[in-house]
């Protein structure tokens, strides 16, 4: 029953663990930027067209840009928040007096902030996607007509709530963690 859990053990604390952390880590920050990325050109393209017809109209609607780049602060503080909890492993002698090193993240920690970075980077892609479409659509049709404006902005807002549902997730899924001892 003793070997049973030792071998359990080591194969919850093994030495590729926090590989999953890691990719959780890039997963947000890549993923929430494409997203930023995406929504600020497409909406930056839309809000140049208008602007060479109305350029008035330029500062008022460069709303979803903004909403954009907000996006991928959502990954870095995610991205952050998960490399803060990766710990490496610390260097020891075991009873014999054989250097030995201790792992403390465990699978459980990996995967639960691969997940995390997912969660997060993912829904920032699809919130950066639909600021984009909306965002270009939106800023050419206020051009012509400025009374769409209250309702584009309720639609961005609500796009943007895409990728705060992903940042609460995240930082909810990236308190889960089992330290190895």
């Amino acid at each position: 029953s003793n070997s049973n859990f030792l071998s359990t053990m080591s194969e919850i604390c093994t030495p590729s663990a926090p590989f999953f952390g890691f990719m959780g880590v890039t997963a947000s920050l890549v993923f929430a930027n494409i997203g930023a990325a995406y929504g600020t050109a497409k909406s930056g393209v839309g809000l140049a067209s208008m602007g060479v017809m109305n350029p008035h109209l330029v500062m008022k609607n460069i709303i979803p840009i903004i909403m954009a780049g907000v996006l991928g602060i959502y990954g870095l503080i995610v991205s952050v928040i998960i490399q803060g909890s990766i710990t490496k492993p610390e260097a020891g002698v075991d009873a014999n007096g054989a250097a030995i090193e201790t792992l403390k993240y465990s699978l459980f920690s990996g995967f639960a902030h691969l997940s995390a970075g997912l969660c997060c980077g993912l829904s920032c892609l699809a919130a950066g996607m639909c600021i984009g479409i909306v965002g270009d659509a939106g800023v050419r049709a206020v051009g012509q007509t400025e009374k769409l404006f209250v309702i584009v902005v309720l639609i961005l807002i609500f796009a943007e709530a895409l990728g705060l549902y992903g940042l609460i997730v995240a930082l909810i899924l990236s308190t889960n963690t089992y330290i190895c001892e």
